[in-house]
């Protein structure tokens, strides 16, 4: 079925059903060495993306769920608010980035613009929001490790940073952290984009070369308020987008399809593959906890722009920025000491100097995204 022919309705159905044909879903499996299992490893870069079910614990999500409805509680009322609904000074007021983002019900506060690198060139559709809906939703939480530990924790995760690991080598590297929020029926949507900026035209570049996120899913997924994801694209270079879209007349690509997850199924997704999120007119909220990592070979010495001031990766940055990999290692430990405990092979033998508390919070943690390693 071409994206543009019948209705949305009969397009979310057939990419539900796409999604399960794929064979790129299921728990996490480990080889006796420690590396990821081949199937799921060959499944991951045949379609990239691979959804990992049931990851995280009834106890860890529980953990998630209340840190997070306790930072809506503290967050701005509204767009450009310095306090929260019941006048006290709002969660990360105090930061030196704005943490929660903004935007007007189920519109596309990205598409057709010069944000974030222009990276998202074509307009998706915007339904008209509720008559009683507020001017402003939030559609996203910067930097989640600093407000809520248990983000901080998850970062933490042995079997996720393992896999990371059997990706990217025992020295991958962090990205960035964010908490993409889908109210029902007001969430925004997300433009079709690739994650990735830097590497397009390198020599080098490969189906890895802008690393991957993991995508922790609070409440599920759906085909109506998750990600759509066009498989094996990450292969195939940097997509003209535009031209994508409006060969199609539609925003509905062909041959996408969502990621679909249960609560605590958290979702490996390549930053090169080509996807979007519709806005939200379904009755199910979504929460997604987004974290990733790169080859440290793709990130040394890089020279890019961050935060408005061109910046260049180098070891320093690298090894400074990573110290938060440490840190949430040992957070972890201290809630779940009867985990097997993470080594991370760049920073093995500092664990002293990476303990998780209340000094290494401010010294470690406060602000840690100024140093982040975007590609």
């Amino acid at each position: 079925m071409d994206g543009n022919t019948g209705t949305l309705e009969s397009y979310v159905r057939e990419g539900g059903r796409k999604a399960f044909e794929l064979g790129n879903r299921g728990p996490i499996r480990f080889n006796d060495d420690g590396t990821l299992d081949q199937e799921i490893l060959d499944a991951y870069w045949r379609c990239g993306f691979y959804v990992l079910e049931g990851a995280l614990s009834a106890e860890e999500l529980e953990d998630l769920r209340a840190d997070m409805e306790q930072a809506f509680e503290r967050a701005p009322y509204t767009k450009d608010a310095v306090v929260d609904a019941q006048g006290r000074p709002a969660l990360g007021s105090d930061l030196a980035r704005p943490t929660f983002r903004f935007a007007k019900p189920l519109s596309d506060p990205y598409g057709g613009t010069d944000l974030v690198s222009g990276r998202h060139p074509a307009k998706m559709s915007e339904p008209a929001p509720p008559a009683d809906a507020p001017d402003y939703v939030i559609n996203s939480i910067g930097s989640p490790l600093q407000i809520m530990d248990s983000c901080l924790r998850l970062y933490g995760h042995p079997q996720l940073l393992a896999i990371a690991a059997s990706i990217n080598g025992p020295d991958f590297t962090p990205f960035t952290e964010s908490v993409i929020v889908k109210r029902a029926g007001l969430g925004p949507s997300v433009a079709w984009h690739h994650d990735g900026t830097t590497h397009w035209d390198s020599p080098d570049l490969d189906e890895g070369s802008h690393g991957f996120n993991f995508m922790a899913q609070l409440y599920g997924s759906t085909a109506e308020n998750g990600v759509w994801l066009l498989p094996g694209s990450h292969k195939e270079g940097k997509s003209d987008i535009k031209g994508l879209v409006e060969e199609n007349g539609s925003d509905r690509l062909p041959g996408a399809v969502p990621m679909v997850c249960e609560p605590g199924d958290v979702v490996m997704s390549n930053r090169q593959a080509l996807h979007a999120s519709f806005a939200n007119t379904s009755p199910d909220r979504r929460i997604t906890i987004n974290f990733g990592f790169h080859r440290r070979s793709c990130v040394l010495n890089v020279r890019t722009v961050h935060g408005g001031q061109e910046v260049v990766y180098d070891e320093e940055r690298v090894r400074e920025r990573s110290r938060v990999i440490a840190l949430a290692i040992d957070a972890r430990h201290q809630r779940f000491p009867h985990e097997d405990r993470y080594v991370y092979q760049p920073l093995a033998g500092e664990e002293e100097a990476n303990r998780w508390s209340e000094g290494t919070r401010a010294s470690i943690l406060r602000n840690y995204n100024l140093k982040d390693l975007g590609l």
